[in-house]
């Protein structure tokens, strides 16, 4: 096995979470999102928490992406158990075509984040990739009053101060623990939606741009469960207009 190779299936590690003690940190909470580039179904979000207390590492947890169905399935009673809080929280298709990809995914967090305050409050959350999209924010409003400044309308949710970091769900034990309970929770819905639409093959492709998923919605149509402000169908069809998914198509299939 060569060092690429050994480095790429490293095992995460609870390293990055613990640094986070020395500034009085106790419970830390690992974020992953999974169905970002779906053309069908939600995007999902985990979130668990560890105490750097009590936390001792949990052999076999990886990367989703790493991981067959079976094995990822096989974690899930395991994180479940070896955590202090987790949480997995949805947006739908719709919301996505409704409010954007980005306050999708945050709706999600903030449904996961609710379900997890519930059992403990995070001192810290890690937050896979290089940009937050979880924080709760301040929003202009469309009908503030004329003498009222921007930012009067306050987005609930996460509070806890995040951390974004590239590769986390590589390298941090917690995100990528997350990523695990939200993959296998994502896909048992697709499979489950996949019954009453099997032209679709979501028990197969999880939603994601297959060449036999744009091929079925060329000859169907889009369903209920797509996100029908996105580019659908085969990428060659005239007059398809989305947001800039292009390339991204491919790489997500290969997460899925």
């Amino acid at each position: 096995m060569t060092a690429a190779r050994r480095k790429r299936s490293a095992a995460p590690t609870l390293v990055f979470e613990r640094s986070f003690s020395t500034g009085g940190h106790r419970y830390i909470a690992g974020c992953d999102e999974v169905g970002r580039g779906a053309l069908a179904g939600p995007v999902s979000v985990g979130i668990v928490v560890v105490d750097l207390e009590a936390g001792k590492g949990l052999r076999g947890v990886r990367d989703s992406k790493l991981l067959s169905p079976a094995e990822r399935e096989a974690l899930v009673p395991r994180i479940r158990k070896w955590s202090l809080a987790y949480g997995v929280g949805h947006a739908s298709s719709a919301e996505i075509d409704d409010v954007g990809l980005m306050a999708a995914l945050q709706a999600a967090g903030n449904r996961a984040w609710e379900q997890v305050v519930a059992t403990v409050r995070p001192d810290v959350v890690i937050l896979d990739g290089n940009h937050d999209w979880l924080s709760s924010r301040r929003q202009d409003s469309l009908f503030d009053d004329a003498g009222a400044g921007p930012g009067d309308t306050m987005v609930s949710g996460c509070d806890a101060p995040v951390h974004t970091r590239i590769k986390a769900d590589l390298q941090c034990l917690s995100v990528a623990a997350a990523s695990v309970l939200a993959k296998v929770e994502r896909d048992a819905l697709m499979t489950s939606l996949a019954a009453d639409h099997p032209a679709y093959r979501w028990d197969v492709n999880k939603g994601y741009a297959t060449a036999l998923h744009r091929a079925a919605i060329d000859a169907r149509g889009s369903s209920d469960y797509h996100r029908r402000s996105w580019r659908l169908g085969s990428p060659a069809q005239p007059g398809m207009t989305g947001p800039e998914i292009g390339a991204e198509w491919d790489h997500e299939r290969r997460r899925s």
